[in-house]
């Protein structure tokens, strides 16, 4: 479903830019505090470190090092229950993705697992639309280093000069300024706009107009 003629390449970010998984991550949080006995953190607190990987997280929210691996275990296996039933689109975000793909082609990089993550994308009828799709488990160092881009990029024989990124975080834009390409930040996710206006000069509302900011740079330069 990509155009593998065009010129352009979009690399979208998950969380916050077209999913809201919110609930299902919070969920998974507090069942596994629960399940180990230990003090829950807050909501806010939680949701201020939602972008880096689950480990980070836990260590952030106060894990052991010795029991971080086993808070993510249990996470991983409760959110593989319910992130299909709570989780959704963002508004305008399937709509972005086709209008993305009518121009340039596609892939995702995300911070989520790969395997939970292609089946969410399976489940909202949108991966079809994504000839990559790069997840914490195909990276030694995820967002915002330049790995999880540079292997995206490999993968579809792309041009850096050509590719962009659309993304809620700083990790998003921190890993395209590391990997030498453009970036969009998306105030539909967890990052504020003066966040964001740190590591990009770009800032739309959603993924959707994000998009159309790049299609009009592709216009301009037929």
């Amino acid at each position: 479903m990509s155009k593998k003629g065009s010129k352009m390449t979009i690399l979208f970010d998950l969380d916050g830019t077209l999913i809201d998984s919110t609930e299902a991550i919070l969920e998974s949080f507090h069942n596994s505090f629960d399940h180990y006995g230990y003090p829950h953190p807050d909501d806010e607190m939680i949701k201020a470190l939602i972008g880096h990987p689950l480990d980070v997280m836990y260590a952030q929210l106060g894990v052991e090092e010795n029991r971080v691996w086993d808070f993510v275990a249990t996470y991983k296996e409760h959110y593989r229950v319910i992130s299909t039933q709570k989780t959704v689109l963002l508004p305008h975000a399937g709509e972005a993705v086709e209008e993305a793909a009518s121009f340039a082609r596609l892939g995702i990089v995300t911070t989520k697992t790969g395997a939970y993550s292609r089946v969410l994308m399976e489940h909202f009828g949108l991966m079809r639309y994504f000839e990559v799709l790069i997840g914490r488990e195909d990276v030694g160092h995820p967002k915002p280093h330049a790995e999880p881009i540079d292997k995206a990029v490999e993968q579809m024989g792309v041009s850096k000069e050509s590719c962009w990124i659309i993304g809620d975080t700083r990790l998003d834009l921190g890993s395209a300024k590391n990997a030498g390409i453009g970036s969009i930040g998306v105030l539909s996710g967890y990052d504020n706009a003066e966040q964001l206006k740190t590591l990009t000069d770009i800032i739309e509302v959603d993924a959707l107009q994000a998009v159309r900011h790049l299609e009009k740079l592709v216009e301009k330069s037929r």
